[in-house]
């Protein structure tokens, strides 16, 4: 099937039909709008931004709550992160997620695997009532201190669309649906 003329000029090349909008704000001029790397990338990048902002917050290892100055390092807002500290890395952008979806947040692999930044939670989940601007959950599992110049690359996002369901009470105790025995980690590692 050959796609109308003008509904390709109307889309653009390349670009499937109907494709869902993930509208982004920026928060100052210095927020950049994610991208993803690849052709076939599944998620875009978050980038740090601390542009506008004169200090952050987290907990330390400790679990003591701070407030830290953001540092001019040759011109670029950067935040400091100590070994097991836990921080709110600002984006500097708001997203108008649609509804029926949410946006989904991830460790980048290989800041995890080289650097020890993962995300606190494991992943994020944007709701699309949310419309403040949109923090990355930072925790440093290292013994390392490491500075995040706004601009780096801190998390990947996807937007995901939402199944609708119910939740109900039952009177009756889930049976057993396979042959398997027993509860977590019953099948191994």
């Amino acid at each position: 099937m050959t796609d109308n003329v003008n509904d390709v000029a109307k889309r653009g090349p390349g670009r499937p039909p109907n494709v869902v909008k993930l509208k982004l704000w920026k928060t100052t001029s210095g927020a950049n709008l994610p991208k993803f790397q690849t052709k076939q990338a599944a998620c875009f990048d978050l980038e740090a931004c601390a542009h506008g902002k004169s200090t952050y917050s987290g907990y330390n290892a400790d679990n003591k709550p701070f407030h830290r100055d953001v540092h001019d390092m040759s011109g670029v807002p950067s935040i400091f992160m100590s070994a097991g500290d836990r921080i709110m890395i600002p984006t500097g952008l708001k997203m108008d997620i649609p509804e029926g979806y949410s946006v989904r947040v991830h460790p980048r692999s290989g800041m995890a695997l080289k650097q020890g930044l993962t995300l606190i939670n494991g992943e994020g989940v944007i709701d699309s009532d949310y419309v403040d601007e949109v923090f990355v959950l930072l925790w440093n599992t290292s013994t390392n201190g490491v500075w995040i110049p706004s601009g780096t690359r801190i998390a990947q996002a996807e937007l995901v669309p939402q199944e609708r369901y119910v939740i109900e009470g039952t009177a009756e105790e889930p049976g057993q649906k396979t042959d398997r025995v027993g509860g977590m980690g019953s099948t191994g590692t």
